[in-house]
């Protein structure tokens, strides 16, 4: 693995913190299961990171050399173990603070393969159906931009495949 130039905090003009010197980026998986329910792959935080015990989307810190994009594949790859090969990008949100931003991409696969954590950071990575995302507690960032990513989820999988939605 390579060095991660891009850890480290970048205080906001508000005096909050945000994790990633050159910004963050995350992916969100979504897939259908047998019946057809759109369900989301989350992480559960570990206890000992920065807002543990909440439920969010695998990604961090973004390096000087990276795209978006490459950022949060890299983070999935370093939290998630499983198989991310044959995805599709649906999507992207931006979250731009001026001195900071945070990338998110709407990804699919064509199935409900097997996750799980692949280091300490995750107490536990799962598929959750999209209709019960809120339901967990959520970063706050995340539980803010999600009617904003359930709706651009939406929208993607309705033009992906005419006749369907992401809501369940």
């Amino acid at each position: 693995m390579r060095e991660v130039d891009g850890n480290g905090w970048v205080k906001l003009p508000d005096g909050s913190r945000r994790w990633g010197v050159y910004g963050a980026a995350g992916l969100l998986l979504y897939a259908r299961d047998m019946a057809g329910t759109g369900h989301v792959l989350l992480q559960h935080r570990a206890g000992w990171t920065h807002m543990g015990g909440m439920w969010g989307i695998p990604g961090g810190a973004r390096n000087r050399d990276e795209t978006p994009l490459e950022a949060a594949v890299r983070e999935f790859r370093e939290e998630v173990s499983g198989d991310l090969e044959g995805y599709t990008v649906l999507g992207a949100h931006e979250h731009d603070l001026d001195v900071w931003r945070y990338d998110t991409f709407l990804a699919s696969v064509p199935d409900l393969r097997p996750y799980r954590a692949a280091n300490t950071e995750s107490e536990e990575i799962r598929w959750v159906p999209v209709a019960d995302t809120t339901a967990l507690p959520l970063l706050p960032a995340f539980r803010t931009a999600w009617p904003r990513l359930h709706a651009d989820l939406v929208a993607a999988v309705s033009l992906a495949e005419p006749g369907t939605s992401a809501s369940g």
